[in-house]
C-alpha cells in the first residue's frame, strides 16, 4: 500500500490567534494534509469553537496536548505529525511528548528556553527516527531558495561580509515608562514566564540569524552583542558583530522600536565577484549586483529565476504577488513529501529535506543565549 495523505493535529492556534490560522491556510495550499485533530486552547470553549470551524470531530478534539498525545498514539489511524502553535514556553514540553509517542513535529521557533532542552529534544527526535521541523518562515520564499542556490554556484564568488537587519516598530510606545505596564503593547512577548531570556532576539533576531545560516552554511565561531530594554524586563533591540568559522563576519540588528519600519528583514550578501540583496518586504525581487556589470533584478517566476532549480518552485505566475502564507505553504509542503516517503520507505532528496530542522532548532535556542551573555558580560563569546 502506497500513502498518498497525510493527517495532521495542532496544539494552540484557536480562532482568535494569527499564527494558527496562518499554519493552516498554508497546509490547505497541499491537499496532501488533512486537520483531524486538536487541542486548539486551554480556554476549552474556545478550543471546542475551534475545532467545530474546521471540522474537527468532538472525539478527537482534546482538553490538553498530553490526553491528545496519548490517545491519538492508540489509534490506527493517528496522526502522522502534530502543529505546534503555541506560546514559546510550551514548545519544548509539548513537543517533547508527542516525539515520546511516536508522532512527527512541525514546531513554531524559538524552539525552546534552554540549550539543554534543545539537544533533548534533538536527541529523542534522532533516536526515534521522528521527523522534527522548525518553521523558519523566511527560508521558504522562493527567491531566498533562489539565493541559496546562486551563492552554492558561486555566482557571487568568495563571500567577504554580510549585512542583515531585522527591524519591526510594533513596541515602540512601550518606550514611555507610562505605557510600559500595557498588556495591550507587551504582550506575552515581553514577560521572561512566557518568552524566556530574550525578547527581540528571541523573536525576530533568530530568524536573521538563521537566514544568513541557511544561506551560505556558515557557522558561528563567536559574537560579540549589545542590547537594549529601555526600562523594560527584556530587550527591544540589539546590535551585534557575528564572526564565522572561516573569518567571514556579519553585522546584525534586530529592533522592535525602529519608528517607521514594519517587517523589515532584509538581507545583503557580498562576495568577491559579486552581491545579494533580498527584502521580506519585496519577496518577489531579488538584487543581483555582479562585478564589473550591472545590477540585476531576478524577480520570482521569470525567465531568469527560472534558470535555477528553486525558481521552479513557483506557485503564482510572474507579476502575481506570493507572501508570507505561501513561505510557510513551502515548508510543509516539503515535510509533508519527507514524511509521506518515509512511510512508502522511498529515498529523500535534498529538494525534499529542505526545511530547518531540530537541529536549526538547537542552534536558534544556542544563538538566542550566546547574545544574551555577550550583551550582559559585554565582550566577544565564543560559540563552542
Amino acid at each position: 500500500m502506497k500513502y498518498e495523505r497525510l493527517t495532521y493535529g495542532m496544539v494552540g492556534g484557536d480562532l482568535k490567534a494569527f499564527i494558527g490560522e496562518v499554519h493552516r491556510k498554508a497546509i490547505n495550499f497541499d491537499t496532501r494534509a488533512k486537520l483531524v485533530a486538536g487541542c486548539f486552547s486551554s480556554d476549552e470553549k474556545l478550543g471546542i469553537e475551534t475545532a467545530e470551524a474546521y471540522c474537527v470531530d468532538p472525539s478527537r478534539t482534546y482538553k490538553d496536548y498530553k490526553e491528545m498525545a496519548e490517545r491519538e498514539s492508540q489509534r490506527e489511524d493517528k496522526i502522522d505529525f502534530v502543529s505546534i502553535c503555541t506560546p514559546n514556553f510550551l514548545h519544548y514540553q509539548i513537543a517533547k511528548e508527542f516525539l515520546l509517542h511516536g508522532i512527527n513535529v512541525v514546531c513554531e521557533k524559538p524552539l525552546c528556553f534552554t540549550i539543554e532542552e534543545a539537544k533533548e529534544l534533538e536527541s529523542i527526535a534522532k533516536e526515534k527516527g521522528l521527523t522534527f521541523a522548525i518553521t523558519y518562515t523566511y527560508t521558504g520564499y522562493t527567491m531566498v531558495k533562489v539565493a541559496k542556490e546562486m551563492i552554492e554556484k558561486e555566482k557571487i564568488g568568495k563571500i567577504v561580509s554580510i549585512n542583515v537587519e531585522y527591524v519591526q516598530d510594533w513596541l515602540v510606545n512601550s518606550l514611555d515608562p507610562k505605557n510600559q505596564k500595557s498588556t495591550t503593547l507587551s504582550v506575552w512577548r515581553s514577560d521572561p514566564k512566557y518568552s524566556g531570556i530574550s525578547n527581540c532576539i528571541g523573536d525576530i533576531g533568530t530568524h536573521a540569524e538563521n537566514l544568513v545560516h541557511y544561506l551560505t552554511g556558515f557557522e558561528i565561531k563567536k559574537l560579540v552583542a549589545t542590547t537594549d530594554t529601555y526600562g523594560m524586563a527584556l530587550d527591544l533591540n540589539s546590535n551585534m558583530i557575528i564572526e564565522y568559522e572561516n573569518g567571514v563576519r556579519a553585522a546584525l540588528w534586530c529592533s522592535q522600536v525602529a519608528l517607521g519600519h514594519y517587517n523589515g528583514l532584509v538581507i545583503r550578501v557580498f562576495g568577491d565577484k559579486g552581491a545579494l540583496e533580498w527584502n521580506q518586504e519585496y519577496p518577489d525581487y531579488l538584487n543581483y549586483t555582479p562585478i564589473n556589470g550591472a545590477q540585476q533584478v531576478i524577480v520570482r517566476g521569470s525567465g531568469v529565476s527560472k534558470e535555477y532549480k528553486a525558481g521552479l518552485n513557483s506557485r503564482l505566475p510572474v507579476g502575481h504577488p506570493e507572501g508570507l502564507i505561501i513561505a510557510f505553504a513551502n515548508i510543509y509542503r516539503n515535510v509533508i513529501t519527507t514524511i509521506l516517503k518515509k512511510k512508502n520507505g522511498e529515498e529523500l532528496t535534498k529538494e525534499d529535506t529542505d526545511f530547518q530542522n531540530v537541529s536549526n532548532g538547537v542552534d536558534g535556542v544556542k544563538f538566542i543565549h550566546k547574545a544574551i551573555e555577550s550583551s550582559k558580560e559585554g565582550k566577544w563569546v565564543d560559540y563552542k
